[in-house]
């Protein structure tokens, strides 16, 4: 089937790969022509595993094409994806232009019948508005065919998103058309082989749904990350009571990790966007409300705990912080609304020093965080331990799960970790020889664990 992808963004780039992966014959789009040219070019503008190789090989086979020609991509396909972005204004509702734009240039070239899917994250009545644009254009054309229009969110999972789209857990269709529902279930069956994954619902909801599962996911992260302030205060370990709810069936283990908060394009625009879409109607949203309360508060969780540690030693003026990770999380170069951005800022303004290191975003961070003498950029784990007085783990890349520790400390001038992600155990690092400061669990120091051994 000969389709069309609008907005070479993530989701964009993801989607129309993995339709001509599967023999469709794809054509991506987008109004950058830089971007395009690069993509022509075999240069892939984002870091996702998997994708590169992808997208070589299908562009081989002459199965995906990349073009900024509106007319002629238009005129092809008999199916077009909208995957264009939709950040959020400063009121927080959905930014809708470029859907719109899109909408009104596909009725300005459409030939034929199309069916028009919306993938971008919309609120609810989306679909209804790129209707209302298109119908105008297509009457002043003196246009005799039509289109409809449906939604079909995205699940995609930064880090894990081709095989996300490879291997859905489910395919959301927004149709109340038997026919329209058939030919997306064509489109989709070769990700369906081994069961059906496709779920056909009104449009309303359709649009819905991706705004409800990623508020649930947030939820449960803002959930955890609140009990974690808790239990430092009581004495419980956030860790242990992960292990004990989680185990309930009817909550399992998904998203119950406490943390430094969350960031990435989808849960902290969608969240805002949410709100903003009740507040419109009259409603109020105290939950939703509070995910977003609760997180940015846990975003500057980190910087209070360092800044706490050192009180007693001259507060954090002229001290050397390293920062393993970067990324908002593993697997991925994406640096927006990372929880590393809100420490870096909050160690440079308190005069500290800073030595950053990202397998994947070490050139995304650059281009966001200014030129600053405060600021070194490192190659490698060791690096950022050199003479630094106290590490924070970010971002919980593979790679940093074992970690030479004894090197690490040798190179240190400091003996403080701080583990944003709780990857490590605490007693083993007191061991070692680390102060270990974690989220959400007591504080062990290093001569208390020392102690305990000579006493032993």
């Amino acid at each position: 089937m000969d389709l069309l992808i609008i907005g070479v963004g993530y989701v964009g780039l993801v989607t129309g790969t993995c339709f001509a992966e599967m023999g469709h014959h794809v054509t991506c789009l987008d109004i950058d022509p830089d971007k395009i040219y690069k993509l022509q070019r075999g240069e892939i503008p984002i870091y996702e595993q998997g994708l590169e190789e992808m997208v070589r090989r299908s562009a081989k086979a002459k199965r995906l094409h990349f073009t900024t020609n509106y007319a002629e991509a238009v005129a092809n396909a008999s199916v077009c994806f909208l995957a264009v972005d939709t950040p959020v204004t400063d009121e927080g509702h959905a930014d809708l232009r470029y859907i719109r734009n899109a909408a009104s240039s596909i009725a300005q070239h459409m030939t034929d019948y199309c069916i028009i899917v919306n993938k971008s994250t919309v609120p609810v009545g989306t679909a209804q508005e790129v209707a209302s644009i298109m119908q105008p254009i297509l009457d002043k054309r003196g246009a005799t065919f039509s289109f409809d229009v449906v939604s079909n969110p995205e699940f995609l999972k930064e880090g894990s998103a081709v095989q996300d789209f490879l291997k859905p857990d489910r395919v959301i269709i927004g149709t109340d058309k038997p026919d329209v529902a058939a030919v997306m279930k064509e489109i989709y069956s070769p990700f369906m082989l081994s069961h059906e994954r496709l779920i056909i619902m009104d449009i309303a909801s359709a649009e819905m749904t991706k705004y409800a599962a990623n508020a649930m996911l947030a939820t449960r992260i803002s959930f955890m990350n609140e009990l974690a302030g808790l239990c430092e205060l009581n004495g419980a370990d956030i860790n242990k009571v992960r292990k004990g709810i989680g185990a309930d069936k009817r909550i399992g283990y998904s998203f119950l990790y406490a943390g430094p908060g969350f960031g990435g394009s989808c849960f902290p625009k969608d969240i805002r966007a949410l709100h903003a879409q009740a507040a419109a109607l009259g409603y109020e949203t105290p939950i939703i409300q509070a995910i977003e309360v609760v997180n940015k508060r846990q975003k500057q969780v980190l910087g209070k705990k360092i800044a706490t540690y050192f009180e007693g030693s001259g507060g954090l003026k002229g001290k050397v912080i390293g920062i393993l990770g970067l990324a908002f999380k593993p697997d991925t170069d994406d640096m927006r609304e990372a929880p590393s951005l809100v420490l870096i800022d909050f160690l440079l303004r308190s005069g500290a020093r800073v030595q950053l290191f990202d397998p994947i975003a070490m050139s995304n961070a650059k281009k966001i965080l200014p030129v600053n003498p405060q600021i070194r950029w490192c190659e490698s784990e060791l690096e950022v331990a050199e003479e630094a007085d106290a590490i924070a783990l970010v971002t919980e890349w593979k790679q940093f799960r074992f970690l030479d520790f004894a090197a690490i400390l040798s190179t240190m001038q400091g003996k403080a970790f701080f583990d944003g992600r709780n990857q490590y155990v605490p007693h083993e690092m007191a061991k070692r020889g680390f102060d270990y400061i974690g989220i959400g669990q007591a504080i062990v120091y290093a001569e208390e664990s020392i102690a305990q051994i000579v006493a032993e």
